[in-house]
């Protein structure tokens, strides 16, 4: 599994302050950076973060401070980073409850990691640990997940019945896995597309139906990770550009579809202007469409235009006639 660069940064900040504090004499940055597996450049990065990450306040007296001589780095304030943790009543309930709700996932890939630090927490927290059973239902899409695991483990093949929403089509395809991504907080897929013949990302809630295939993955030599440091969806140069004005009762359009970006606005009330980059303009006809009058399209005329002569020539297959266009 991989995830994204800034889900490793945090692993690693959260690292580094334990790190220094275990070598009080210091330690040589390129030394660290070789236990780390960053260059240095990355590394002089995470250090000069540190500085700004603390406790409430901000104050002086509040943030990480580190010492450079020479080449060496020490940490000469841990901000509490290294103070045991206590947890509340609450806390500790809820940490137990969350951690036995993981271990019932299907194809949990660090289950004895889970149960080591369950069995800690609930060590320590003692009775308020002797919690109700919860009862846990595992959505589609962690079922969906457990397979994909089990593929990439076993090196093999996928069957996928797989929603394109651009296209608002079901779509089947037979693909070579090559890594999970975790990515703003959504698993992604990421394989070679037999279909298309190429490299996609195929967003695992969107996924119907998926099957292991009793036959090798064999991604071509060709098939490279992408880059998603840039976020997941990345439109190709030239792309046109959708400016829409969402109603309140369509802001889930930001949430489901990727847009560049989002503004609240108060035309429509409550409303939110969206930036979203298509090839296909023929989708965004029909999402538009699909969203009655909860969007307004600013950008590009022309494509309003067409929204609204397939609105008059919706009405005029039921014999209503469309309204007359204001002057002005």
């Amino acid at each position: 599994m991989t995830t994204t660069g800034t889900t490793d940064r945090m692993t690693r900040l959260l690292a580094l302050i334990p790190y220094l504090t275990a070598r009080p004499g210091g330690v040589r940055v390129q030394e660290a950076a070789r236990d780390f597996g960053v260059t240095e450049r990355q590394l002089r990065g995470d250090l000069e973060l540190l500085w700004m990450c603390g406790l409430p306040g901000h104050g002086p007296g509040d943030l990480i401070d580190l010492s450079f001589e020479g080449d060496r780095v020490h940490v000469t304030f841990t901000a509490g980073m290294v103070r045991p943790l206590r947890l509340t009543t609450d806390e500790a309930v809820a940490l137990v409850v969350a951690l036995k709700t993981l271990l019932e996932l299907p194809g949990l890939a660090e289950r004895e990691a889970v149960s080591r630090a369950l069995a800690k927490v609930s060590a320590a927290a003692g009775h308020a640990a002797e919690v109700t059973p919860v009862a846990v239902s595992v959505d589609a899409r962690e079922e969906t997940l457990a397979v994909v695991r089990e593929a990439l483990e076993s090196k093999r093949a996928l069957h996928l019945n797989y929603y394109v929403p651009s296209r608002d089509e079901r779509t089947e395809r037979t693909v070579d896995p090559m890594r999970l991504l975790l990515v703003d907080g959504r698993w992604y897929l990421e394989a070679w597309c037999r279909r298309v013949e190429g490299v996609r990302l195929f967003r695992l809630d969107r996924v119907d139906d998926v099957v292991v295939l009793d036959e090798p993955a064999a991604p071509p030599p060709e098939a490279h990770g992408r880059d998603v440091e840039g976020g997941v969806y990345q439109p190709e140069p030239g792309s046109p550009v959708v400016r829409l004005r969402l109603a309140r009762g369509a802001r889930w359009v930001a949430e489901y579809y990727p847009v560049d970006s989002a503004t609240p606005v108060d035309d429509p009330p409550g409303g939110l202007a969206v930036t979203v980059r298509t090839a296909d303009l023929a989708w965004a006809r029909r999402l538009v469409a699909s969203l009655g009058g909860n969007a307004l399209v600013d950008e590009p005329a022309g494509l309003a235009d067409r929204i609204a002569a397939d609105a008059r020539a919706a009405l005029a297959r039921y014999g209503v006639e469309a309204p007359a266009e204001s002057a002005g």
